[in-house]
């Protein structure tokens, strides 16, 4: 008996190569831009604000290492000794925010507009796969520019966004990487409430699909199935429906309490990059839809008169036809997902807790952390077995 309310045919993941996409344009990548599509649908969305990035930022973005500026003034000085009293060289590292001093301010100015906390996140994806590393651990909560750049940096996610934004797009497309216009997108913190979140499948302008974003089970919701998928509905057919420059696309939708209203968190790329969740891409690219409904009628508009009528036509005009619907898959109580026997979330993206902490220590924490590594595999060194808090405690990156 399958744990969600689908048949186990349709939830058959196939390879990703072997998935009937159509090649992604680089312009739909760029819709899914939060800069773009934010202006649009901002009287539904976080209160946000969008920071244009230099390539100066940008550089330091993508450098080794994670260097953060001082968060206290340091006094110039015109000394030039630069020897610590027990003989050493000293070579202190520059403040790199030195560089972009202007966005810094900025960054500083913004968390105290948006009342002293934030979430960042670039052009699309937010570091969510780093919060790991945050002072605030597991969450994305920021009070201070080094909060921000600390998660940034340390995010797999974000160097994709820098990197490979249109990886697996068109290569007739004349558009090129250099030609994104990055941006910081630092959104108002508050504590979500994961049962809230939606993520809504787009095909052809229609909802085809709409799950979980939390792969918890949470039982009141199950009631609530109806009035859940009707909200999101009537969000999407006065909002998204004929304003999205594309026909397919992926959205992530809040329900704050009490569930009576929409707040678009995201917009994503109908692509495999974008994670299905509760459905596969090979089903939700082949899910059969009523013919009559993937045609969008003209404002206006009327059925045909039939072109005869008896009383032999009467016998069906009782018969109510049932509209049909996207279905909205929940987690439920004996589905696997629902308990945490699988891998952690984001658990492709781990380095050890010492491999951490010997990167925020410098050049020399890294460097006596691979002699020591050595040594170890040499076996001059004992191995020592993580105990299972240490396997905890492992970092993901």
């Amino acid at each position: 008996m399958p744990a969600l309310e689908s048949t186990e045919a349709q939830r058959e993941t196939a390879p990703l190569t072997k998935l009937p996409f159509q090649p992604i344009s680089k312009s739909h990548i760029l819709h899914c831009s939060y800069d773009y599509w934010h202006p649009k649908y901002r009287s539904s969305t976080l209160k946000s604000r969008i920071i244009p990035l230099s390539d100066a930022f940008l550089s330091y973005l993508r450098e080794d290492g994670i260097i953060l500026p001082s968060e206290t003034p340091v006094l110039s000085s015109n000394s030039t000794d630069n020897t610590t009293s027990d003989g050493w060289d000293e070579d202190p590292d520059p403040d790199p925010s030195l560089k972009f001093s202007e966005i810094h301010q900025q960054i500083k100015d913004t968390i105290a507009e948006l009342g002293g906390l934030v979430a960042p996140k670039l052009n699309w994806s937010s570091p969510k796969d780093a919060t790991w590393i945050s002072m605030t651990k597991n969450s994305m909560e920021c009070a201070t520019p080094n909060d921000i750049y600390l998660l940034l940096k340390s995010s797999d996610f974000i160097t994709h966004d820098l990197e490979h934004a249109f990886d697996d797009c068109a290569e007739n497309d004349p558009l090129r990487q250099e030609d994104i216009k990055y941006v910081l997108v630092l959104r108002k913190w508050f504590k979500a409430n994961p049962s809230c979140e939606f993520r809504c499948f787009v095909r052809q302008r229609r909802i085809i699909g709409i799950c979980q974003r939390d792969l918890n089970h949470f039982d009141f919701l199950f009631p609530m199935k109806e009035h859940i998928r009707d909200t999101i509905q009537e969000y999407f057919d006065k909002k998204l429906k004929g304003s999205f420059p594309d026909d397919n696309f992926v959205f992530d939708a809040y329900l704050p309490e009490p569930y009576d209203k929409v707040r678009l968190m995201d917009i994503n790329p109908w692509a495999p990059r974008t994670d299905p969740l509760l459905f596969s891409w090979l089903e939700l690219l082949t899910m059969s839809v009523p013919m009559l409904l993937l045609g969008i009628p003209e404002s206006g508009s009327s059925p045909p008169l039939p072109l005869s009528s008896s009383d032999e036509d009467t016998q069906d005009e009782d018969v109510e036809e049932v509209q049909w619907k996207p279905e909205l898959r929940l987690v439920r109580k004996d589905d696997p997902e629902a308990y945490s026997f699988a891998s952690p979330q984001y658990s492709a993206h781990k380095l050890p807790k010492e491999v951490v902490d010997a990167s925020l220590g410098g050049e020399s924490s890294m460097r006596e952390f691979a002699n020591h590594w050595k040594r170890m595999m040499d076996g001059e060194v004992e191995m020592q077995g993580a105990s299972g808090d240490e396997e905890e405690e492992n970092a993901a990156v």
